[in-house]
């Protein structure tokens, strides 16, 4: 009896324990499911969805290191190219021949379909560090922003007339970046654009108004562009032409502009044409000579005269590895009644 009481005891006390321990175990709450960020191949390589979204987002820019060189090459990018031709110099005038500058650029590029086309929202800044004062220099510059729906863009951007042909010898535009409304109509083989361009700073009163339009074709391995823009405050216009095709193991490229007088989409020389061809040397090297000639050079703010110049050059390229590049400019340029300059410079970048 003493025996049985002694079991049957035992086994009350460890039914009690085993009762109280699962009366206080804890447990685990399933983990919250995690979102992963997914690869978005809609719009190119690059871009990945927004958590929680269907917005594709892609991030990119560069780190600059550049030396430049030739007359005056210390005075700010704007100086330098208003002291071309032997023109006076803007604000914080030096005569140093060289100068060193670091530029770090990013920027944010967001897509997504809609029942109108592609949605986009582009930003882009530049970060500049100079050891001058000159405020053209050392600052942080919103480069683009703009939003685009279809063929419909609006917002700061680069116009058509930014766009030159291959090298560093040619200058084909004057004012290229504006506050503007522009739609482009893609066909493929056919565009056909045109823009309202804000001149607020570059034309003769507070805010001017400027038209630009574009019609490009491409047939194979060549493309044609016509461009043409229109100053309302300076009542003056220009156009350009611009012709690219695959030759041999390179590109070659020619274009020409003219303008009824100085404006803010032209105002160098009265007429100009340039060309230059891009050898592709190796897959990592390509050799860019490039030559221009500029005649009735701009005398006046708002006439042309009879000097002219001409301009003649090479740049390389060259691939180190994956996402960075050296390029080398070295360009001579001689102009009625000024000095012969030889001016360039060296970039290191990387790209991401």
């Amino acid at each position: 009896m003493n025996i049985k009481s002694l079991l049957l005891g035992s086994a009350a006390a460890l039914a009690a324990v085993s009762g109280a321990q699962a009366a206080d175990a804890i447990v685990a709450a399933e983990p919250e499911p995690m979102e992963y960020v997914r690869v978005c191949d809609a719009f190119g390589t690059g871009y990945f969805y927004i958590p929680g979204t269907e917005t594709c987002l892609k991030i990119g820019g560069f780190i600059r290191f550049q030396t430049s060189f030739g007359d005056n090459a210390s005075q700010s990018r704007y100086n330098q190219a208003n002291h071309r031709f032997g023109g006076l110099a803007g604000p914080n005038y030096s005569t140093s021949d060289w100068d060193a500058f670091s530029r770090a650029y990013i920027s944010f590029d967001a897509k997504s379909d809609t029942e109108y086309g592609t949605l986009t929202g582009f930003f882009a800044a530049e970060f500049n560090a100079d050891n001058d004062t000159d405020e053209g220099d050392s600052f942080i510059d919103v480069d683009e922003a703009y939003i685009q729906l279809g063929g419909l863009k609006a917002g700061f951007f680069y116009n058509w007339w930014d766009k030159g042909i291959n090298g560093e010898t040619d200058s084909l535009g004057n004012v290229t970046e504006f506050n503007s409304i522009a739609y482009l109509y893609d066909g493929g083989s056919f565009q056909a654009g045109i823009s309202v361009d804000e001149l607020e700073g570059w034309s003769t009163k507070a805010n001017g108004v400027g038209i630009s339009g574009i019609v490009s074709a491409s047939v194979g391995g060549v493309s044609f562009d016509l461009l043409g823009g229109y100053d309302t405050e300076w009542e003056e216009g220009a156009i350009r032409a611009l012709l690219s095709a695959d030759l041999g193991p390179g590109v070659f490229q020619i274009a020409g502009v003219w303008a009824s007088d100085p404006n803010t989409y032209w105002n160098a020389s009265e007429w100009s044409v340039a060309a230059s061809y891009r050898f592709n040397a190796t897959d990592k090297l390509a050799i860019t000579p490039g030559v221009q000639y500029f005649g009735s050079l701009q005398d006046s703010v708002t006439s042309f005269g009879n000097d002219d110049a001409w301009r003649a050059g090479v740049t390389l390229d060259y691939k180190i590895t994956e996402g960075l590049a050296t390029r080398v400019s070295v360009q001579y340029e001689d102009a009625d009644n000024a000095d012969d300059q030889v001016f360039g410079f060296v970039r290191l970048q990387r790209d991401f």
